[in-house]
This record gives structure tokens, C-alpha cells and sequence, in this order.
């Protein structure tokens, strides 16, 4: 095995962030970034020697080769984290567009959902009633609130999710700023005691297929708009008015102190979902943008 192999290898096993399918694609996604800095000449012995010019290469590799850009970008992810690891993180830009790649097209229509009494009634295990509760109060996702601790995880005034819980190890602290956040956690907590809603005797993979049977034989097909309701729930009652997804204003309508408030509450939000970047948020308020403009932009 190569020197960069062996020590992203190494930095991978060590790390222990996230679930263990996004470890294991990690480790292979790194594997071949070293691979591919091999073949382009680039023998580093070690990963702290990761270099922009290193980072410039590979890009330029991928683009030549007629690699997406949505692939790029994903390819892209593999590298901050290894910067970061190697106590580099503000070496590779946090913006692609740097790189020359398009912006994603990320809005597409008003994905929310409510979880009303109807919707809860078909689901008829109470487990995965609560799992979903927690992802419409709280914006988890589907892994989070099957392996939340409640027992762990809530300190009264926040919610606090381990790394291992969280998609790419991201710890994260969701305020509990709403009575009905704080009656379900008081709920979670008894129904689980001191383990989490996957129960004894099973492991998460048994528990996430449990889960996505659960809900097919309910017809509950976008589970993920419960998150996308808890986005723009959270909006209005920070802002004090609906996103743009939900009919709200956007920036050509808002005064310059709206905006503002905008700006800081998608950033806000953009934490509590678990995203490193704000045009994410995007996806669940809808553009600040009138839509015809972005898409020319």
C-alpha cells in the first residue's frame, strides 16, 4: 500500500464520525482521490502534505475526464474533510463556484408536509409515530431520530447530537425553543428509557428497514417533508413572516433590515438542519430570490 493510502486509511479508522456507511464511503471515496494524486504524479507521503495546487489537479482531472459536477462536488466534500483532519480547513474553498462548477439547482417546489392526527393514525407502530414527530419538531432526519438517546441528548434547553448519531459526524445543538418540542422529549424519554426509539435486540440496519416498511404500508412517501415543515416553522416564528417556499416574501419585497433578518435566520437554520452551507437552506424556504432571477443568474 502507497504512504497516502496507508495514512488516510489510518485517519479514516481513527475518526469514528458519522454512521458506518458513511464511514465506509469515505475510506473508499479517499482511497481514490489517493489513487488518482498517484497516477497524476503526485507522490505524497504523507496527507498533511495536501496542497491547493494538489486540489487544483484533481479538479482539473475530473472536468477533463467529463466528470459531473454533482459528482465533483461530492468528490470535493472527501477533500475538506481530509483537509480538515490534517488541521487544514480553510484550504479548499467552501464555495464550488471557485472551482467553476454550477451551482446547484437546489429549489424545486415546496417539499413541506404536515404530520397531522390522519397521518399518524395509518402508521400504527408507536415507535415510528415518534420517530416521525421528532423529525417534524425538531428537523431530524430519518437516521437521527432513530438513533437519538433522549436520555443523552436532551440538556433542557437544547437538544445536543452526537456525531455518531449525525449524517457525516457533524455534532450539532438544536435550541428547544417551543412547548410541544419539550412535551415530546418528555415522551421520547420515557418511551426509551436509556437507549434510543432502534429498542433491544436490534441493530440500526433492522430498525431503518422497520422504519421504511412502516411507512410504505402507511403511504407515507416523503417522509423527508416533515423536516422541510420544521425548516419554515422555524422560519416564520423567528422572522415573524413565511419563507418564500410557504408564500413569503422575497428579497425584492423585503425593506434592508428583513433581509438582514433573513440572512441570519437561514444561517440559524442551516445549523439546526445539519448543512456546512447556506444555499442548502434553499431546498426547505424557497430562494430569497425571486425564482426567474436566480435560475439567470
Amino acid at each position: 500500500m502507497k504512504d497516502l493510502n496507508f495514512d488516510l486509511l489510518s485517519i479514516t479508522r481513527h475518526s469514528g464520525e458519522g454512521s458506518y456507511s458513511t464511514q465506509a464511503t469515505r475510506a473508499r471515496g479517499l482511497q481514490q482521490l489517493a489513487d488518482e494524486l498517484h497516477g497524476l504524479g503526485y507522490k505524497l507521503k504523507a496527507a498533511r502534505n495536501l496542497a491547493p495546487k494538489h486540489v487544483d489537479a484533481l479538479v482539473a482531472s475530473w472536468k477533463a475526464n467529463g466528470i459531473a459536477d454533482a459528482t465533483i462536488r461530492n468528490r470535493l466534500g472527501w477533500v475538506r474533510w481530509w483537509a480538515e483532519k490534517v488541521n487544514k480547513p480553510g484550504m479548499v474553498p467552501a464555495d464550488n463556484v471557485t472551482y467553476g462548477l454550477a451551482m446547484r439547482q437546489r429549489y424545486n417546489g415546496n417539499k413541506a408536509q404536515e404530520l397531522t392526527p390522519q397521518v399518524l393514525a395509518r402508521v400504527k407502530d408507536p415507535r415510528i409515530e415518534m420517530a416521525l414527530k421528532l423529525e417534524r419538531l425538531f428537523g431530524l432526519r430519518r437516521e437521527e431520530a432513530l438513533k437519538l438517546r433522549p436520555v443523552i441528548a436532551d440538556r433542557g434547553d437544547r437538544l445536543m447530537l452526537q456525531a455518531s448519531w449525525t449524517k457525516g459526524g457533524r455534532y450539532r445543538e438544536i435550541p428547544i425553543w417551543h412547548p410541544r418540542q419539550r412535551s415530546l422529549l418528555d415522551e421520547a424519554r420515557a418511551m426509551c428509557g436509556d437507549g434510543s426509539l432502534i429498542g433491544d435486540g436490534r441493530n440500526y440496519k433492522q430498525a431503518q428497514d422497520h422504519y421504511d416498511n412502516t411507512l410504505l404500508k402507511s403511504g407515507i412517501r416523503n417522509a423527508h417533508g416533515f423536516r422541510h415543515a420544521f425548516a419554515q416553522w422555524r422560519y416564520k416564528t423567528m422572522t415573524g413572516w413565511p419563507c418564500p417556499a410557504a408564500d413569503g416574501p422575497t428579497a425584492d419585497r423585503m425593506t434592508a433590515e428583513q433581509r438582514a433578518a433573513d440572512r441570519r435566520v437561514r444561517f440559524q437554520i442551516s445549523h439546526e438542519l445539519g448543512h456546512g452551507r447556506l444555499d442548502v437552506v434553499d431546498t426547505y424556504l424557497g430562494p430569497v430570490r425571486p425564482v426567474k432571477e436566480s435560475r439567470g443568474a
